[in-house]
């Protein structure tokens, strides 16, 4: 009888339990959670593709994964000492402004600057916004003129078109085949009323490493604001803000194995440069970027910082040595594969490659198995080829067809052979199907050749 109650009673609180749990289904977390990648034991699907297992992952200038030792860091700042950096009153107050602190001091080290020159931002896209946007509200009644590139990355660029709407003159500096600007061209454009000058340090999608130095000494000579977004170029190579003579820089935390939600913007004191703030609020870093600093964030990317400034040359000699095996082994197995951008000023962690005869978006579809992006904007309506090649001067038919390989820290060599193997074996079966291929290897030369439409 007492084996029958407990049974009656197990069969009432089971179905009381599956009566709440379909209830929380209902919730925004559960409805989220079921986009999530199905698993069996033949693979995953998600988004209806279907592959054998995680893809390998060559993408490291989209973002980077933490590094557990950042991990570690910042966890204590979540679970125990959680307080808000800016509580003067009390204990977890004042250990949470220690630990922001602690930070300012390894990010100001890993670029030779003072930490009073460190602004915690969100990421380098608002560092950004405050040094193009900020800096010329702050001197437009004498400043009315930016010089940038045309290769800068998109919230550059879309700055400057802002700054053009409100009455601002934009210079858009071509570049070179290789990717580099010409100084010359630099310091012809620079006039009375220029008020910044703004290039970024490593481009996102090519990798080359721009003359900052260089660069740098002409805006001296002129007395002008420099600007430089080194989102990519923080703790992959060597950053001396004296050297560059840099008075605003962009910094991002997720592109160093720190966590993402997190950047610094260096702001120079000795000329000193000021900005109109982009928030208004509690006035914090220094009324530069209000907003409560996030010391987990923070912590993370000060941790990041201090490994990068001890790791960077091996991570630079590692990196190095997979970016030639990798392109070694491409150019072994096929033809008709060009290197974007400049190989001797290069950052070797960005390999971005273009593949004669292949459209690029059926290449990146056939490589569900690894991680990597494209070069053109291949999730665009357009399909429009990236903006970056075509300022290259590269063809329409080779910027379509650009991969960009990222290689990092965690990057193994397996992975490497492995992601040689699937792209020459996609590249192969994509070129058999193109009979632009075919008539290439007859001797064709199909620029020669005048397509008629019907």
């Amino acid at each position: 009888m007492a084996s029958k109650i407990l049974a009656s009673n197990l069969r009432q609180t089971l179905k009381r339990s599956t009566h709440l749990i379909r209830r929380q289904l209902l919730s925004t977390a559960a409805a989220a959670a079921t986009v999530e990648p199905y698993e069996d034991t033949t693979g995953i699907t998600m988004k209806g593709v279907k592959i054998s297992g995680r893809p390998l992952y060559l993408d490291v200038q989209a973002t980077s994964p933490v590094d557990p030792r950042v991990l570690d860091a910042m966890l204590p700042y979540y679970l125990s000492r959680f307080g808000n950096p800016h509580s003067r009153t009390h204990l977890y107050g004042w250990e949470s402004d220690m630990a922001v602190e602690n930070s300012r001091a390894q990010v100001a080290s890993l670029i030779g600057a003072s930490p009073k020159e460190i602004v915690f931002t969100s990421g380098a896209t608002e560092s950004n916004n405050i040094s193009v946007k900020g800096v010329m509200h702050f001197y437009k009644d004498k400043k009315k003129h930016v010089i940038t590139t045309q290769t800068e990355h998109k919230c550059v660029l879309d700055s400057c078109r802002h700054l053009q709407q409100e009455g601002f003159d934009v210079t858009y500096l071509p570049v070179r085949s290789d990717g580099l600007i010409d100084l010359e061209k630099l310091r012809a454009a620079i006039r009375p009323d220029t008020g910044l000058v703004s290039v970024m340090a490593v481009n996102n999608e090519i990798g080359v490493v721009q003359p900052v130095e260089e660069i740098g000494q002409i805006c001296k000579e002129f007395n002008v604001p420099f600007h430089t977004d080194a989102a990519q170029a923080l703790g992959k190579i060597p950053i001396d803000v004296e050297k560059w003579n840099v008075s605003l820089m962009s910094l991002s935390g997720h592109k160093i194995y720190a966590p993402k939600g997190v950047g610094a913007l260096y702001l120079r004191r000795r000329p000193r440069i000021r900005v109109e703030p982009q928030m208004n609020g509690g006035g914090q870093e220094r009324g530069i970027r209000s907003g409560t600093v996030p010391t987990p964030l923070v912590v993370g990317m000060g941790a990041a910082c201090e490994l990068a400034l001890k790791e960077m040359e091996y991570d630079e000699k590692r990196i190095s040595a997979m970016q030639e095996r990798l392109l070694n082994g491409i150019r072994a197995k096929l033809d008709g594969v060009v290197v974007n951008g400049s190989m001797e000023r290069r950052y070797a962690g960005n390999l971005n490659l273009s593949f004669a005869y292949v459209e690029g978006e059926s290449l990146l579809m056939g490589l569900k198995e690894v991680a990597v992006s494209s070069g053109s904007a291949c999730t665009s309506a357009s399909l429009e080829p990236s903006y970056v090649l075509r300022a290259l001067g590269v063809d329409e038919d080779m910027a379509h067809t650009s991969i960009r390989f990222g290689i990092g820290r965690f990057t193994t060599e397996e992975e490497i052979d492995r992601a040689i193997e699937l792209t020459v074996h996609q590249v192969e079966k994509l070129r058999e199907m193109s009979p632009l291929y075919e008539m290439v290897k007859e001797g064709i030369n199909i620029k020669d050749i005048q397509w008629s439409q019907h």
